[in-house]
């Protein structure tokens, strides 16, 4: 699939603007603007495996299309949702587990880019990825 390979963060667009929106600090938003994010995903049919690796965590996420997980953001933050194909998506619909507001995700690859658009409470912004 063309999710797989290595991504590694390039650019960021309203990343903070988003993570305040989360309610995250603004010491914790200017360290996760500078994360040093680096994706590696992998794909066996509806099984997904990302390993994340960043300044602050180095973490394995598994899941399978349409199956409900839980997962915590890197500042602590819980939530539970699934990911699905739609078309050449991934989109990821979660809740919150301490508010149950919710935030979606799309990943999609544009331009040989990997960019994940996340939404919450009508902020949106982006994490661009190259391949390395």
């Amino acid at each position: 699939m063309a999710f797989d390979g290595t991504w590694k963060i390039d650019r960021n667009e309203n990343y903070d603007k988003f993570m305040e929106k989360m309610g995250i600090n603004m010491v914790k938003r200017k360290l996760a603007a500078h994360d040093n994010l680096k994706l590696i995903i992998t794909q066996e049919g509806n099984k997904f495996t990302v390993k994340e690796s960043s300044t602050f965590r180095n973490v394995d996420i598994v899941f399978e299309l349409g199956v409900t997980f839980n997962y915590s953001l890197a500042d602590g933050t819980e939530l539970t949702g699934t990911w699905n194909i739609e078309g050449n998506k991934l989109v990821g619909k979660f809740k919150r587990t301490d508010n149950g507001n919710e935030l979606n995700a799309v990943r999609e690859i544009i331009g040989g880019e990997l960019v994940q658009t996340y939404t919450y409470e009508g902020v949106q912004a982006k994490r661009i990825f190259k391949k390395e």
